[in-house]
């Protein structure tokens, strides 16, 4: 089994990937592969609505998003991780995860069904909890568990040096791989025990507007 973790910090070495490095560490104690994905520096377009994905499942941009999508099918579980900017996630972590996902949805993919997801966010000191708010809704509007800590996925400080120094959110951060883990482990297992995955509907798609 294997988790795929997203580092959307600009740094590829940061306070972020120091926190996803942590939990790497724990998952492969746990027996769980563990891969850091680094989104990169490049620019990274918002999504344009253009559906093109619905046609050929890839986005039109090709650049990280479509790199990801590929690693993904693979993928077991995952875990993003931000950096706080203005209190809210990366602009490059959000047009990357706007795109991902919606590209996931237009072209029918099963890529996230029922694979457990997790949000970690790094910041010097404020705007953690909006940015995790931000981030766990792209998993629960993609029928994706989301797995908890004993915290809110969280570190602290402004340099990697000072989140190896935040002892409780490095804490938290490997309470969180166990529950990947044993989560993980928990599906297979009920898989092999001829537990059936849920029967499934075509989406139905309304708006507000009644005549």
């Amino acid at each position: 089994m294997k988790v795929l973790l997203v580092n959307g910090s600009p740094h590829k070495k940061g306070c972020t990937h120091t926190a996803l490095a942590e939990i790497a560490t724990t998952l492969k104690k746990e027996c769980i592969d563990a891969e850091i994905f680094w989104i990169g520096i490049k620019p990274l377009a918002g999504c344009t609505a253009c559906k093109s994905c619905a046609k050929n499942g890839r986005c039109m941009f090709d650049d990280t998003v479509n790199e990801f999508l590929d690693l993904a099918e693979g993928a077991d579980g995952f875990i993003f991780g931000s950096p706080v900017h203005f209190a809210a996630a990366s602009g490059a972590v959000t047009s990357f995860m706007d795109r991902v996902f919606y590209t996931n949805l237009q072209s029918g993919r099963q890529t996230f069904y029922l694979k457990p997801a997790a949000a970690v966010i790094s910041a010097r000191r404020a705007g953690t909890t909006a940015t995790f708010d931000q981030l766990n809704k792209y998993f629960t509007v993609s029928e994706m568990p989301v797995i908890s800590s004993r915290y809110w996925n969280m570190v602290h400080g402004a340099q990697p040096d000072d989140v190896k120094k935040d002892l409780e959110g490095l804490q938290t951060m490997r309470i969180l791989a166990r529950n990947m883990a044993f989560f993980l482990k928990c599906k297979e297992a009920g898989i092999k025990a001829g537990v059936h995955l849920p029967v499934r509907e075509k989406p139905v798609f309304t708006n507000f507007i009644r005549e």
